[in-house]
């Protein structure tokens, strides 16, 4: 049998600590899935921004459009984020 089903079945105060060593790879394996998330869709609309004829190389306008337009994408998803965040740790603290 496989690991993940030998985890389930054994018995006793084992299977609390395997359960919550599921818990901790999934939230990794959805952090690494927003983080994917993330980058394509960065690579996405840069792209589309700054690349107007696609070729073998950038040129130094192109570079500078991705460089610029990925740092402006991921501060703008960061302040969502810490936003997000601190609206979310207030809405727990009304509970």
């Amino acid at each position: 049998m496989d690991s993940f089903g030998s985890d389930f079945s054994s018995g006793g105060s084992g299977a609390k600590m395997d359960t919550g060593t599921i818990m901790e790879q999934v939230k990794v394996q959805i952090a690494v899935a927003n983080a994917q998330e993330l980058l394509q869709r960065m690579t996405d609309k840069c792209f589309k921004k700054c690349i107007g004829k696609p070729g073998s190389t950038l040129d130094n306008s192109e570079q500078k459009c991705i460089a610029m337009c990925m740092d402006r994408y991921m501060d703008a998803w960061n302040t969502v984020s810490r936003t997000y965040n601190s609206r979310l740790q207030r809405e727990r603290a009304r509970l």
